[in-house]
Parts: C-alpha cells; sequence; structure tokens
C-alpha cells in the first residue's frame, strides 16, 4: 500500500541576524510560516531492507546526499529495526536554492510518513530530534504552522498559526538565479538582540485577540529581512523581482530566508493575478497561494 504525505514548503516572516557563535554558525531571530505550496513524499513498504528514492523528474545531484534519503537512514536508525525499508518516491516542485526550505520540507514529511508507514508511533517532538541532525529548518517543518525560532532555528516557540486576513493573496516568486547560503552570510550585518527582542515584545504586547490574528505580525511594517542588505548587491535579479512584486501592487514584499525567493502579499486575488502574470518572465517558479497549517 502507497500513502502520502504533503510537504509544505516555508516562508520568514521576519529574520535577524544576532551574531556569529564561537563555532562558526551564526545565532538568528526568526519567525517561520509554512504556506500551501510544496513537494509530495509517498512511499510503500519494502521487505527488504532497502531504502529506494526515485523522482518525478530527474534532480542534478546524487540521491545519498538528498534529505528525503538521508531522514529514511536516520529514521530507520532511530528504531534500531534495520530490516525496515521503503520505495519513496518525491515529486519534486519546489526549487532549490530559493530560500524556501524545500529539501527540509521534504526531510520532515518523510520522517512523518514512514513513521506512520512502519507503525512507529513516535510523538512529533521525537521526529524534530531526528529532524535537527538533518538540518535546521526541519524540526519547525515537521509541524508546519506559525513559529518563533532563535539559535540556528532550533530553538522553537510555536504560536496560534497565523492565516492571511479575508481575501488577501500570497504570492511566492523565485527569480532565475540561486543563492548560496554563503553568499547570504556573507557581509550580512549582525545586530545584536535589540530588533529581534522588540519585535517579540510587540506580539507580546497585543491583546490575545491580537495575537490570535497575528495583528502585529501580520503589520506591514514589521517585516524584515536582514539577509537583503548582504544578498541585493551582488544578486540584483533579487532585488528587482522584490521591486516588480511592490510596483504591481503588493502591500508588502520581502525576500524569504537566505534567497533567492520573494513573497508579496496582495490584498485581492485580482491584483495577484494580474502581478503574476507580469512576473512569468522573471520567474523560474511562481504560484499564489496561502499560509498553511495543520
Amino acid at each position: 500500500m502507497t500513502i502520502k504525505e504533503f510537504a509544505p514548503a516555508k516562508i520568514n516572516l521576519f529574520l535577524d541576524v544576532i551574531r556569529k557563535r564561537e563555532d562558526g554558525y551564526h545565532d538568528l531571530g526568526t519567525v517561520f510560516q509554512t504556506i500551501d505550496a510544496g513537494d509530495t513524499v509517498s512511499a510503500e513498504a519494502r521487505m527488504d531492507g532497502k531504502i529506494a528514492l526515485s523522482y518525478n523528474k530527474p534532480q542534478d545531484y546524487p540521491v545519498e546526499s538528498d534529505l528525503v534519503y538521508k531522514a529514511a537512514l536516520a529514521l530507520r536508525s532511530h528504531s534500531g529495526n534495520e530490516n525496515l525499508g521503503a520505495e519513496i518516491f518525491l515529486d519534486k516542485v519546489m526549487p532549490l536554492g530559493a530560500g524556501l526550505g524545500g529539501g527540509s520540507a521534504d526531510a520532515a514529511a518523510t520522517l512523518r510518513l514512514l513513521n506512520r508507514l512502519w507503525d512507529l508511533r513516535l510523538p512529533p517532538a521525537e521526529l524534530e530530534r531526528i529532524g535537527a541532525t538533518l538540518g535546521a529548518d526541519v524540526p519547525f517543518l515537521v509541524r508546519g504552522g506559525t513559529a518563533f525560532a532563535e539559535g540556528i532555528g532550533e530553538r522553537l516557540t510555536f504560536i496560534e498559526p497565523l492565516d492571511l486576513p479575508a481575501g488577501e493573496v500570497l504570492l511566492v516568486a523565485t527569480p532565475h538565479d540561486a543563492v548560496p547560503t554563503k553568499d547570504a552570510y556573507a557581509g550580512v550585518p549582525k545586530s545584536g538582540p535589540d530588533r529581534w527582542d522588540a519585535y517579540k515584545a510587540a506580539w507580546a504586547s497585543g491583546t490575545d485577540a491580537e495575537k490570535s490574528f497575528g495583528c502585529h505580525l501580520l503589520d506591514s511594517g514589521s517585516f524584515f529581512n536582514a539577509f537583503e542588505i548582504s544578498v541585493f548587491p551582488k544578486h540584483p535579479l533579487v532585488s528587482a523581482l522584490k521591486d516588480k512584486v511592490l510596483d504591481l501592487g503588493a502591500r508588502v514584499a520581502l525576500m524569504s530566508g537566505s534567497g533567492a525567493s520573494v513573497f508579496g502579499i496582495f490584498t485581492d486575488k485580482a491584483s495577484a493575478e494580474t502581478a503574476a502574470e507580469n512576473l512569468q518572465p522573471y520567474t523560474r517558479y511562481l504560484t499564489l497561494t496561502k499560509f498553511w497549517h495543520a
């Protein structure tokens, strides 16, 4: 029997680089939000203990380096049963090098999927701990929704999942460019904790109703990504795409993660559709969608 699992991608509603740590990593302050766009992982059990991975279209990297394959190995190792096997198929839609967490989302979906397929019955918190060994975004994407994240992204505080205001539409676009993570971190300013602390305090100061609707988080002035400062000079296609999204009527636009994708929020479907039509020549991936939560 084949079972499937959706792998929702993510955007960052806020992202600041606080400091560089002695271990070479950076402490971040960010707000993760899953979106209703992503890949799909499916699998059926094998009886020979082998884990095999195939795709809807050829990928230009070896299977052994794929986070889906690594997630399957990590979960099997955690189970202690090396006889567990799976035939896994990844329907890959999300672009690479896009700042949307596509590979991490696939790994998280694989953990959820094989947890069911192999009847391991591990709780989400345990899957998140396994996910942390695969990548900083994976623990959040095991659960999805909306969360504040700190450290390298592994310290999560989940909040009431956000929805866009009625009628608003999320546009996500990836230019004909990819941003290596090292490009984003090279030259990014380390701001210290003040901006992140003020951001969290602003959200915490709201009423319960305001926090439930994410009023502070979705105010146009609250969106920020420190990586734009380091990425835009080296990747003008990303900067130009953000400008185009704003010129086409988005009430807010922001680069997601370390790039190269940009998202914009439009107040109505018609203006979002017009923007998407105009942006087609400048993008390698483009979708109109909404926020996602389980």
